[in-house]
């Protein structure tokens, strides 16, 4: 609490400042994406990483895709922080096998099972996502690099390739 007065403090002294700045909506959105960070990182750990871990040795020893294999993957359908955030969100607060992006992980691990999460929590846990570089296991990008090597998980998929046949 006392980090989250200190961060409004100091970005109203910033603010108060820089009054005649014309940079000021890009400083209040650093300013706030700052704050956020710190609180969506927080979130993360408590939230996520104790399925889609970073310490694991390999990738045999999962039970949920890393958190940077989530980012890329919802990058590539989602360009945009608006987008990228509510497709996350929705995702972890409602995961269906029909709302999937990710069918090869869906295929090794199942569908990620219904959460108590606050969308509130979710929607700042989405934001540090897509507005930082996520940590990854040592084995991770051996792994995607073989795993992808012919497109799949680029869009490419068995899914994919099923609808485009009927």
């Amino acid at each position: 609490m006392k980090v989250l007065k200190f961060s409004l403090i100091f970005t109203f002294a910033i603010l108060t400042a820089c009054s005649n700045n014309k940079n000021n909506k890009n400083l209040v959105k650093t300013v706030a994406i700052q704050s956020s960070t710190s609180e969506g990182y927080k979130l993360l750990q408590q939230h996520c990483y104790a399925c889609h871990s970073i310490n694991s040795k390999s990738h045999n020893d999962i039970i949920a895709p890393p958190m940077v294999a989530i980012k890329k993957r919802y990058k590539m359908s989602y360009a945009s922080e608006k987008e990228f955030v509510a497709a996350f969100t929705n995702w972890t607060l409602n995961p269906t096998d029909d709302n999937a992006l990710m069918f090869g992980a869906i295929q090794n691990f199942n569908v990620m099972p219904k959460m108590p999460f606050k969308k509130e929590e979710m929607v700042k846990i989405a934001t540090y996502v897509f507005n930082n570089e996520l940590e990854k296991p040592d084995w991770f990008q051996n792994h995607y690099n073989e795993e992808h090597s012919n497109g799949m998980g680029n869009g490419n998929g068995k899914r994919r390739r099923m609808q485009r046949s009927f």
